[in-house]
């Protein structure tokens, strides 16, 4: 195969993709889940982005057991499209095996750093929403957007959930894990190895959300951005000039601890997670 073959494979797989068919939803989807497994909670901006950031979280369901829940912090800012979304996200969600917490069962509307200053009433009924949320689950682990990722609603998503942890009792720890989509950290500290298989679910996942990405079919192109974290990270995470691990599709995190009422930079145990580790044993 010479290069432009290779190319055009590529090129005819994106085309093929807008026939990808949405993730099958089923009971058997979601193992078995022991009662007293820790709890991972994915603070999603928008229904779907628990498909697109979510790799490191589904390698928690399946390899270690961890009880994964999606909280919907907002289903969008169309009104006329919520009941949709919320159904889409609910697919998308029982196709990979996750809980869905959708708090005052539409979300809250206006998640934004303008909202944040300018409509402070507002604002606090929601961090006490999220406090309530992370003191009723008590997580070991939350992923939430960094605080630049590009997209208004994905910063104040960010800046919620640390409001919230603010509120909580001094002795509340858990892992935190910054996500990445629409804007690039400066500073990630994790790459995390995907499986094709778990790299396809999270597209048939991604596919529910049939309104989204029949305006733009990003699901078909999240392959692609998976493959080019593993050339991103190598360096960013791993170093600059170091040898690049061997994975084919990889997800880019900040790994971090909040403790003691503030957010703790950690240096994790390691910075390339394969899939020959159990994930969970690196979040203990």
């Amino acid at each position: 195969m010479n290069a432009r073959q290779f190319v055009s494979r590529f090129q005819s797989l994106v085309n093929r993709g807008s026939f990808l068919k949405a993730g099958n939803i089923s009971p058997k989807t979601r193992p078995k889940i022991p009662a007293s497994a820790p709890r991972v909670l994915i603070f999603s901006p928008h229904p779907d982005d628990e498909c697109i950031v979510g790799g490191l979280a589904l390698r928690l369901l399946r390899e270690a057991r961890w009880n994964v829940i999606n909280v919907a912090v907002t289903l969008g800012s169309k009104q006329e499209r919520q009941a949709f979304r919320r159904r889409e996200l609910q697919n998308a969600c029982a196709s990979l095996g996750f809980g869905v917490v959708v708090p005052k069962e539409q979300g809250w509307p206006r998640i934004t750093l303008e909202s944040r200053k300018q409509n402070r009433a507002h604002w606090q009924a929601a961090v006490r929403g999220v406090a309530g949320i992370l003191a009723e689950h008590r997580p070991r682990v939350i992923l939430i957007p960094h605080e630049q990722d590009g997209h208004p609603v994905h910063i104040g998503t960010h800046f919620l959930v640390l409001d919230a942890l603010k509120t909580l009792p001094a002795g509340f720890r858990c892992h935190v894990i910054e996500t990445e989509f629409w804007g690039q950290m400066a500073e990630p500290n994790l790459l995390v190895e995907l499986s094709a298989a778990d790299v396809g679910d999270l597209v048939a996942a991604l596919a529910c959300h049939a309104g989204e990405v029949r305006r733009n079919p990003y699901h078909v192109r999240l392959p692609a951005w998976l493959i080019d974290n593993v050339r991103r990270g190598a360096e960013r995470v791993g170093g600059q000039g170091g040898r690049a691990p061997d994975f084919v599709f990889g997800a880019i995190y900040r790994l971090e601890q909040w403790s003691h009422g503030r957010l703790v930079q950690v240096r994790p145990r390691q910075r390339f997670l394969p899939r020959t580790l159990n994930i969970g044993k690196q979040l203990k």
